[in-house]
């Protein structure tokens, strides 16, 4: 994961890892991730409420692999298709022919598909309209971000499980605004670190 999205990430760049068979040993809470891919989205389905439906089931998929509970999910990350002019064909009805614009509805149906698989958002509360436009609607642990080089979206899930033997924990806020230093502060108190700074590896 590398510093290329809105909010703060340090280091610049994190690896993440899993490990799944040959562990030994109590379990604790503790940090676990979870993946998923989605399939391959028809330009058509790029940011509208089709792509919504899909990353839900997909966050839902992530979920289930890390043995997570939504409550316990604290970050999801979205890499997330862009319409270009050589995915359009003529007839297509496409949200926007701007392919900048059209990274902004991707990222925004993507976010309220992590939304949806939370239960922070209600599938039946949204219509294409709210995409972009209603704010008052949103995810609070979803980063998402738009390239070329894909078709469809990739979910990496973190959270903390009851069965992990991972010795690192997660929390999380909401940035209001760039210089928000009091999220940053919350987000640390999530985690269990806020009397106890050495403890954090990663922002």
């Amino acid at each position: 994961m590398s510093g290329g999205t809105e909010g703060v990430l340090s280091p610049h760049m994190t690896v993440f890892t899993r490990q799944t068979e040959g562990l030994t040993g109590p379990t604790h809470l503790g940090l676990a991730l979870g993946i998923h891919h989605t399939r391959d989205f028809a330009v058509a389905e790029i940011g509208t409420l089709a792509m919504v439906q899909v990353v839900a089931k997909g966050v839902q998929a992530a979920i289930a692999t890390a043995h997570l509970t939504p409550e316990n999910v604290h970050f999801v990350q979205v890499k997330c298709p862009l319409i270009t002019a050589s995915h359009q064909r003529q007839g297509d009805e496409i949200v926007t022919q701007d392919s900048y614009k059209s990274m902004a509805y991707s990222r925004g149906a993507s976010a309220l598909g992590v939304a949806v698989a939370l239960g922070e958002v209600t599938l039946t509360d949204l219509t294409d309209d709210d995409i972009c436009r209603n704010y008052a609607l949103y995810s609070s642990v979803a980063s998402t971000s738009a390239g070329v080089e894909l078709q469809n979206c990739e979910i990496l899930v973190l959270g903390n499980a009851p069965n992990s033997h991972s010795d690192y924990v997660i929390g999380h806020s909401v940035m209001t605004h760039a210089l928000d230093v009091a999220a940053v502060e919350r987000a640390m108190a999530s985690a269990g670190c806020a009397d106890d700074r050495d403890r954090i590896v990663n922002v």
